[in-house]
C-alpha cells in the first residue's frame, strides 16, 4: 500500500487542486509538493465513516468493496464492476473537466481523494490496482487483511447446494488407468527409447490414448523425475521404479500432487480454444488452486454448471488476477473468432473450469462424473481417492497384488491388479498385444523380445527366474524349453507379412530378376516361378513391370482395403 503523501504525487497540479476545492482549500499558486502535503494534511484528519454517508450509494459501495477487499483490487475487476477513471492530461483535463461529471463511481471517487491507482508486485507478477491509502484505510473498523483473491473453500461448501441423483443415472466411476497407461509410457522408454514427438506408435497399447492425456502424462513424468532426457529421446529413471513399486492409490496422489503445481497448460488444451499470439501468459497453477480451493470436501454430487455459477460469483478473475480480459489471445475454433473480453468468460473460464473436472481431475482419478435425461448439466463428486486426496487422509496401505500367468503358448497374462512395477519388468522382455479396456494386459515371448532383453542385459535364465518369482509357479515345460533354445541357437523361424509375386513362365522371373529396374524389388526366390517382395513395394513394382510391358494381376490393394493386410 501506500501514504497519502506517495498516492498524491502522481496526481496531475489541476487534479490536486480541484481536490483541494472539495475541502475549501485555495492551492492557486502552490506548487505541487505544497499541494500535496496541504491534501495530504487535510485527508487524513477526514472521519472516513462520516464521509461514507455523503457518498451516493454507487460511490459508497464502490468504496467499501475496496475496503472489503483489503484496500486495493485489480484495475480491470473493480473497473467491471463500479466503472473507469478517464485518464487524461492535463489539457484535456482543462478542456473537458471530468469533475463536474463523473462517468461513473470510481471516477466520482478518484475527484474527492478517496481513489488512487498503482502497480504493486504480488506473487501472480506486477498488477495495476487502484488502492484506499494507508491513512484513510486505518480508519474502517474491522479491514480485512490484504486479499486479491477472497473466496474460501468453506464458502463453497456452504454455497454449493448437493444434488440428489435422479433414478436414472449413468456414471463413469473414478478410473485409475493413468497409473497403467503411465506404467506403459515408462515400460516403452525403457525399451525403445522413447521419442517425446512421435506418441502416435503406443495408441493401441493404451487404455486411453486421447492426445491431451497422454500428453499430460508425460509431462508429469518429466517434471516427477521418473523420465529423462537424453539426447532426443527419454529414459525412465531410478526414480520411476520407486513409483512403480508404490501401491496404486499412492501412485495416483503422486500424480495429483504433480499436477497441482506442473506447467503443464490446462487451457491451452481445453476442447474448442486455441491458444495463440505471443507476449501474454497465463498461469495455469493459479486456476488449479483456485479450483481446488473451492472444492467440496464431501462425496456429494454436485451439478457441474453450479461450480462454474459460483466460480463466476464469487471469484471470476481466478485466473486472469488483473481482471484484464482483452489482452489474452484466444480463438474459439467453434466460432473461428477471437473471444475477449468479460462478456465472453463463460467462453474461456467457464469451458476451462469445465475441463479440468472433466479432464485432467477425472484422468488422474480424483473427480467421478455422470449424466442424466433428467438433469440439465453433467453431475460430479469427488472419488474416495479424491477426498482423501484433498482432505490429507493417509494412504490405505492394504493392496491385493494378483501375480501374473505364463501361458504354454508363450503369452504372459498381467491382470489389472497386478504389481506395475512385475508388469514394467514383463514388458522388458515380453512384446506387449493391444489391449483392451476390461481385460488382462497380454504379452508375448518373442526372439525378437528376448534379443532387446539380453541387449539390456538380461539373460535367459534371469528371465525363467523372474517369470518363476512373480507368477508364483513353475514356468510351463514349452516355455522354458523355448527361452532354452533361443539362448542356445538365436531365432531358428520367423513369420513375417510380404507379397508374393507369381508367374506362368520362369523366364519372366528371370527377366525380372535381372532387370536394373526390377531386380532390386525381388527380395527372395521361391522357386522357378514364385518370389518374395516387400510389402511396400508392391506398388512401385507393378509400375515397374508397366513399363516393361508386362501387366500384373494384384489382390494386394484388395487385401488392403478389407483390413486383411
Amino acid at each position: 500500500m501506500r501514504s497519502l503523501v506517495q498516492a498524491l504525487q502522481e496526481h496531475e497540479l489541476i487534479v490536486l487542486r480541484v481536490m483541494g476545492e472539495w475541502y475549501e482549500l485555495d492551492l492557486t499558486g502552490a506548487d505541487k509538493m505544497q499541494c500535496v502535503r496541504e491534501l495530504a494534511e487535510v485527508l487524513s484528519r477526514l472521519d472516513m465513516v462520516q464521509e461514507m454517508a455523503f457518498l451516493s450509494p454507487e460511490e459508497a459501495a464502490a468504496l467499501q468493496a475496496l475496503v472489503a477487499a483489503g484496500g486495493r483490487m485489480p484495475v480491470g475487476t473493480f473497473e467491471r464492476m463500479y466503472g473507469e477513471v478517464r485518464q487524461m492530461g492535463p489539457g484535456r483535463l482543462e478542456r473537458e473537466e471530468p469533475w463536474l461529471e463523473p462517468v461513473s463511481a470510481a471516477e466520482a471517487l478518484w475527484y474527492r481523494g478517496f481513489l488512487y491507482r498503482g502497480f504493486d508486485e504480488t506473487p501472480e507478477g506486477l498488477i495495476e490496482f487502484y488502492f484506499v491509502p494507508d491513512e484513510l484505510l486505518a480508519q474502517f473498523p474491522s479491514v480485512k487483511t490484504e486479499s486479491v483473491r477472497p473466496v474460501a473453500m468453506s464458502a463453497a461448501v456452504s454455497s454449493l447446494m448437493p444434488v440428489a441423483p435422479p433414478d436414472v443415472l449413468v456414471v463413469q466411476t473414478a478410473v485409475s488407468d493413468a497409473v497403467d497407461d503411465l506404467t506403459t509410457i515408462l515400460a516403452l522408454a525403457q525399451r525403445t527409447a522413447l521419442q517425446p514427438d512421435r506418441l502416435d506408435g503406443p495408441r493401441s497399447l493404451l487404455l486411453d490414448p486421447h492426445p491431451d492425456r497422454r500428453s499430460l502424462l508425460m509431462t508429469l513424468a518429466y517434471e516427477m523425475g521418473l523420465l529423462r532426457k537424453t539426447a532426443e529421446t527419454m529414459r525412465p529413471t531410478r526414480v520411476a521404479v520407486d513409483w512403480l513399486k508404490q501401491n496404486r492409490e499412492a501412485q495416483l496422489r503422486a500424480l495429483a500432487d504433480a499436477w497441482s503445481s506442473s506447467a503443464w497448460n490446462d487451457l491451452c488444451h481445453t476442447p474448442d480454444l486455441h491458444c495463440e499470439g505471443e507476449g501474454w501468459q497465463n498461469d495455469p497453477i493459479l486456476a488449479r488452486t483456485a479450483l481446488l480451493d473451492v472444492l467440496p470436501r464431501r462425496d456429494d454430487w454436485f451439478l457441474l454448471a453450479d461450480l462454474v455459477a459460483y466460480m463466476r460469483e464469487h471469484d471470476p478473475d481466478f485466473q486472469r488476477p488483473d481482471g484484464n480480459y482483452d489482452t489474452w489471445y484466444i480463438r474459439d475454433v467453434t466460432q473461428d473468432e477471437y473471444v475477449r473480453g468479460f462478456e465472453n468468460w463463460e467462453r474461456v473460464e467457464g469451458r476451462l473450469i469445465r475441463f479440468l473436472i472433466t479432464g485432467p481431475l477425472t484422468w488422474l482419478g480424483m473427480v467421478e462424473t455422470a449424466v442424466s435425461p433428467e438433469l440439465p448439466d453433467t453431475l460430479f463428486r469427488l472419488s474416495p481417492v479424491g477426498l482423501r486426496w484433498l482432505t490429507n487422509q493417509p494412504v490405505p496401505t492394504d493392496e491385493v497384488r494378483v501375480p501374473l500367468v505364463v501361458r504354454p503358448d508363450a503369452t504372459l497374462v498381467v491382470p489389472h491388479n497386478a504389481d506395475r512395477y512385475v508388469r514394467f519388468q514383463v514388458a522388458r522382455i515380453s512384446e506387449a498385444e493391444p489391449v483392451v479396456r476390461g481385460e488382462p494386459f497380454v504379452y508375448r515371448l518373442t526372439p525378437r523380445s528376448l534379443q532387446a532383453a539380453q541387449e539390456q542385459g538380461i539373460r535367459a535364465d534371469r528371465i525363467l527366474q523372474f517369470l518363476a518369482e512373480a507368477s508364483g509357479r513353475p514356468v510351463p515345460v514349452s516355455v522354458r524349453r523355448g527361452i532354452t533354445r533361443w539362448a542356445e541357437n538365436g531365432m531358428e523361424a520367423r513369420l513375417e507379412t510380404a507379397v508374393i509375386l507369381r508367374v506362368r513362365q520362369a523366364g519372366i522371373l528371370q527377366t525380372l530378376r535381372t532387370n536394373p529396374k526390377t531386380r532390386h524389388f525381388i527380395t527372395e526366390v521361391l522357386g522357378d516361378m514364385a518370389a518374395v517382395v516387400r510389402r511396400e513395394d508392391w506398388q512401385a513394382l507393378q509400375r515397374a513391370v508397366a513399363e516393361l510391358g508386362l501387366l500384373l494381376d494384384c489382390d494386394v490393394q484388395a487385401s488392403e482395403e478389407k483390413g486383411e493386410l
